[in-house]
């Protein structure tokens, strides 16, 4: 099937109402796991465990920085009209976003929560600690919490603007992959430049 075929396919009304469901019923799935995760109960691993659930962190970064490269190479794909290659960069995108979810969701009900500027490492930030760190903190700050609401707003966009290329509604797909396809972009690099900010305050 040839580049330009792929939009000229009929429209899978019937799967994309069903496809929309699913789209919901993961957005509410996560939004729980992500409000959970806020909570101060943490589950309890072995030492060899906690070794490899502490290296997430970089994992994730390194995930997030492929995501964005992929991002890029569809991009540029769809701007050549490569369908089908756009298709594979976008898949691998959502793939490896995927795997990004996973990390983070076992990484942040196991650990406690890192804090930029905490020196010493207790998981609070005196008087003494917000000084040494200045406004970094509060750049910091702002990357993740843009880095956040980005990533919130952004996640049931995303999944939609895959079911209307599951199901060809390629009209669709477009206009909403354009309001989505910044955000998405905005969320892989910024998640990278937090975890390097953040680096020197992971215990080992």
């Amino acid at each position: 099937m040839s580049d330009s075929s792929l939009l000229n396919q009929p429209i899978l009304e019937g799967r994309a109402k069903v496809l929309k469901v699913v789209v919901w019923i993961v957005t509410i799935v996560v939004l729980g796991l992500v409000i959970a995760m806020r909570s101060k109960y943490k589950f309890t691993q072995s030492l060899e465990v906690e070794a490899y659930i502490k290296m997430l962190p970089s994992v994730v970064a390194l995930i997030n920085t492929l995501v964005a490269a992929c991002l890029l190479g569809g991009l540029w794909c769809v701007v050549r009209k490569q369908y089908k290659a756009h298709q594979r960069c976008m898949t691998a995108a959502l793939l490896l976003s995927s795997i990004f979810l996973v990390c983070y969701v076992v990484y942040h009900f196991t650990m406690p929560e890192t804090k930029f500027g905490d020196i010493d490492g207790n998981y609070k930030i005196d008087p003494a600690e917000q000084n040494a760190v200045g406004g970094l903190r509060y750049l910091y700050l702002v990357i993740l919490i843009s880095h956040i609401v980005a990533a919130a707003v952004s996640f049931p966009m995303i999944l939609m603007t895959f079911v209307h290329a599951w199901t060809r509604d390629f009209a669709k797909h477009k206009k909403l992959a354009r309001r989505v396809f910044p955000l998405w972009l905005y969320v892989a690099v910024t998640g990278p430049i937090c975890y390097w900010m953040l680096k020197p305050y992971y215990l080992p």
